[in-house]
Parts: structure tokens; C-alpha cells; sequence
């Protein structure tokens, strides 16, 4: 079978739609973050080829699993990865849970409702934001905040591309209810624009997400890696713009991402923000994860 490595299609860090490991982590965190994602982008893009079979795909995430847990060393991105992790006694439950989430994307394609949404959330987005904080040494207690923060950002990239998503997968993650409760259907997302009600329920979804983002607002505080906090504060704040984007465009034939100047915009004022927040602030010790 052809190796996961060979699917990968050159998305790096720096095309996500918000910062992954920007310079404002400390380098000794960096490399870490950065082989976390390579592996999970492995897997992502296994999970979204469209020439594979879905057995296919489910066995190419099991090597990556194998390779990861140290049963196999057929997979490069999952040797660099376990060799990252040992030195710090970091677990590969985070990158285990995301690979939940990528077998779910080669089998279903459909969400029936909030509720649904979340719990694919909780395999697809919270172990992220999890593991970030399991490398800079913050307190578990960081995870609600996280979590929520972390389902914000999986909706919104979520209704940023749900056309093509639709057209090139037949994978749609606005909930089945969403639809019927705005008399739109999910065909409608194959159109090159939103009609009236389905603009209305991907408004209706967006002002459902907003509150999540609000709710994570304290994580920025509660943690105790200075870098961390100002990286937080930024994909907040470019959250928050792309949120206002989404109720006011329409992401079948409008472009709902943010410029280069916006990000370099929103970014400079969140960090100083966060700065002049940091300011006086009490600082305790971060106490070490550990394993669940």
C-alpha cells in the first residue's frame, strides 16, 4: 500500500486558516507542535483523498497509529513524532484521538445536530488545543476553556468551506436539523451562491459558535506560558473577525478568510493587548501534566 507520507498534498502550517506554532511560541516548544502537526496533517489528508476507498484510508490511519504506539515503523511521520514525545513523556492520546476523528471523516457524512457536531469536536478540535498545553507544562484545569476555544475554530473552518466540502468530499458538517429548521437543504450547498435559507442557517451556526468563543476569553489568562497567552489572545481575535465575516458574507461565493493586512492588524493588537494584560498579573507555578 502506498505510504501515508506520499498523500500528503504540501498544505504546510503556514496555510491554515489560523496560527499553528507561530514565532510567539518559544523554539524549544515549537519543534514538538510542529511534528504533532505534520502528523496530523498526514492523517488529515489521508482521510480527504478522494481516490481512496474508505477501507483504504481506515487501514493507512492504523499504520499511522501503529507507528505512533511503536508496533510499526512504517510511517516517517509517526517515528518523528514518537521520538518527540518520549523525551518529555508526552502521551500519543491526542494524536489518537484526532485520528478517531479522521476514521470518522472516511465513514460519515453527515451530522444530525449540535450535539453530534460537538462530540466530533471533542475527537477532531479539543485534543489539539490539549496538547499544546500538555507541551508548555499548563494545569489541566486549562482544558475547559480550551475545549471550547477549540470547537469554535473547527465550526468556523467548517462553514468557511462547507461548499467544498459538499462538492468535493459529499462530507457536510452543518447539522441536519440546521437545514430543516431554516427550510434549506443540504444540495443547496453545491450552488455557486447561498440561497436566502441557507444563508440563514449558516448565520444560525455562527451565532451558535460565537458564544464558544466568548466562553474560551479566560484561557488566555489562565495560562502561565507568557508566549502561549499572546498566541491565544491572537487566534482569538482573528476568530472574532472571521466570525463577523461569516454573518455578513456568504461563503458559497464570497471570500470569508482574513487579508494578509487583517491578520497582521488583528495579530498586532492582540498581542498588545495581551501584553498590557500580563502586566502586573500575579504569576504562579505551572504544574506538569500528566497522563490520563
Amino acid at each position: 500500500m502506498t505510504s501515508a507520507a506520499d498523500l500528503r498534498t504540501g498544505k504546510g502550517h503556514r496555510d491554515e486558516n489560523f496560527p499553528v506554532a507561530s514565532h510567539l511560541i518559544h523554539p524549544r516548544h515549537r519543534r514538538v507542535i510542529l511534528a504533532f502537526y505534520e502528523f496530523v496533517r498526514t492523517a488529515d489528508d489521508v482521510a480527504d483523498n478522494s481516490q481512496l476507498s474508505e477501507t483504504q484510508k481506515i487501514e493507512l490511519l492504523d499504520r499511522l497509529e501503529a507507528t505512533l504506539l511503536g508496533s510499526s515503523d512504517a510511517e516517517p511521520v509517526g517515528i518523528r513524532l514518537r521520538a518527540v514525545l518520549a523525551p518529555r513523556r508526552l502521551s500519543p492520546r491526542h494524536a489518537q484521538d484526532l485520528l478517531t476523528a479522521f476514521r470518522l471523516d472516511a465513514t460519515k457524512r453527515r451530522y444530525r445536530d449540535w450535539e453530534d457536531l460537538i462530540d466530533y469536536c471533542a475527537y477532531s478540535a479539543m485534543p489539539v488545543g490539549r496538547f499544546v498545553l500538555d507541551v508548555h507544562g499548563e494545569d489541566r484545569s486549562t482544558w475547559i476553556a480550551s475545549d471550547k476555544l477549540c470547537a469554535a475554530l473547527q465550526i468556523i473552518n467548517h462553514l468557511q468551506d462547507c461548499g467544498k466540502d459538499f462538492r468535493n468530499l459529499d462530507r457536510v458538517y452543518v447539522p441536519l436539523d440546521a437545514f430543516v429548521a431554516a427550510g434549506a437543504s443540504v444540495e443547496q450547498l453545491g450552488g455557486s451562491q447561498a440561497t436566502p435559507e441557507l444563508r440563514a442557517c449558516l448565520v444560525a451556526l455562527t451565532n451558535r459558535t460565537a458564544p464558544l468563543l466568548e466562553q474560551s476569553i479566560e484561557l488566555r489568562g489562565q495560562v502561565e506560558d507568557l508566549r502561549l497567552s499572546l498566541e491565544i489572545s491572537v487566534i482569538q481575535a482573528y476568530a472574532r473577525r472571521i466570525i463577523e465575516l461569516l454573518r455578513v458574507r456568504d461563503p458559497l461565493s464570497e471570500k470569508v478568510h482574513l487579508s494578509k493586512a487583517q491578520f497582521a492588524g488583528s495579530g498586532l493588537a492582540a498581542i498588545t493587548a495581551g501584553l498590557l494584560r500580563r502586566i502586573g498579573r500575579p504569576r504562579s507555578s505551572a504544574r506538569a501534566p500528566q497522563d490520563a
